[in-house]
């Protein structure tokens, strides 16, 4: 399993667009993708799953992978969440 942790930066916050956008990267991979704020914790491959974590600008989602293709799902995460959010 491969696990980060990012601070959102955009200023709205993981809203619609950025999480359409999410769901989309997400689905490329047959990894499980788990993401977790405040004890709650969210399917990443499915956007109202996502967008029920109402992550806001300041506060830490932390992004568990797991699956065969785990290691190249974790990089391409972590580079889309510093692009978008």
């Amino acid at each position: 399993m491969k696990e980060f942790s990012y601070v959102i930066q955009d200023n709205e916050g993981i809203h619609a667009r950025p999480a359409g956008l999410l769901v989309k990267e997400a689905q490329k991979y047959t990894a499980e993708v788990k993401l977790q704020k405040s004890g709650k914790q969210a399917d990443a491959k499915k956007i109202f799953s996502v967008m029920s974590l109402a992550a806001k600008k300041g506060e830490t989602v932390t992004v568990q992978i797991s699956g065969s293709d785990e290691d190249t799902c974790a990089q391409s995460l972590q580079a889309f969440f510093k692009e978008n959010l």
